[in-house]
């Protein structure tokens, strides 16, 4: 099942790139039912908002759907390790598991970097699961990199 949702996720990258965003797409998903509450990708080009990331943009989604401000007992699936500000607001919306494709050695926060999970004042850790369609979600966004220099 992990599959079909970063697959669906690894869709929603291709259609960033299409649009010049950069390839990272997410979805949020209720595992007691096996359905998608909500599903994104950055957009930060478009809305001419540094935070306007996937991660940021799908929860935005999902908290408003469900007219609540944590996300408690959903599933998050995400193209690329995220970043601090992402894995912050992660943790602030109570996200249950956190599944990721390809790791960021640069900017990742989760496993990379600050490892900010890890962190004392961290205030809620969700299960880490990385690794699904990580070659997948690695191509896409290095093809997309080097048709930018």
């Amino acid at each position: 099942m992990q599959n079909k949702f970063m697959l669906r996720a690894l869709e929603l990258a291709k259609k960033a790139a299409l649009e010049d965003e950069v390839p990272i797409g997410a979805v949020i998903v209720d595992p007691k039912t096996n359905e998608i509450v909500a599903e994104a990708y950055n957009q930060s080009q478009h809305v001419l908002d540094a935070t306007a990331h996937a991660e940021i943009e799908v929860i935005r989604k999902a908290c408003t759907k469900l007219k609540q401000n944590r996300l408690r007992g959903l599933d998050l699936y995400v193209t690329l390790e995220p970043c601090t500000m992402c894995a912050a607001a992660i943790s602030f919306a109570r996200i249950e598991n956190l599944y990721f494709g390809a790791e960021d050695e640069k900017g990742g926060a989760v496993l990379n970097g600050v490892k900010f999970f890890e962190a004392p004042t961290c205030h809620h850790r969700p299960q880490v699961h990385s690794g699904i369609l990580a070659e997948e979600s690695s191509i896409l966004l290095k093809t997309f990199f080097k048709s930018k220099r």
